[in-house]
């Protein structure tokens, strides 16, 4: 009953991405595991070279043009909240923030000059 659910839950990640990679990491393992799915009813199982996790999996979700509404930071938090109520293991959410700068001719000419 607990894998059904978890398998509907899981799956329901296509109704928003393209494709979703996970990578997973046991406590005390020293090899780390990608799966890999484009839905359709395959994926793929390897062994796992990037970024080394301590344990634990990281969730990537490469979204579709038409859901791009879930890149909000916001948005996820609220998803996150409202649908792990009854979790009981902390679910942390990676956010990277990058802010424009204008920068007028005369500040760029300095800058050059600095490199």
């Amino acid at each position: 009953s607990m894998i059904g659910q978890f398998g509907v839950g899981f799956y329901s990640a296509f109704l928003v991405a393209d494709k979703v990679t996970v990578i997973s990491k046991a406590p005390g393992e020293d090899v780390q595991w990608r799966w890999e799915s484009t839905a359709g009813g395959t994926f793929s199982v390897v062994e796992d070279d990037s970024e080394d996790l301590k344990r634990g999996s990281k969730i990537i979700l490469y979204l579709k043009s038409d859901n791009v509404e879930f890149i909000e930071e916001r948005k996820l938090k609220d998803l996150v909240k409202k649908h792990s109520e009854f979790i009981s293991f902390p679910i942390y959410l990676q956010v990277e923030k990058t802010t424009d700068k204008v920068v007028s001719d005369d500040e760029e000419d300095d800058e050059k000059k600095e490199d």
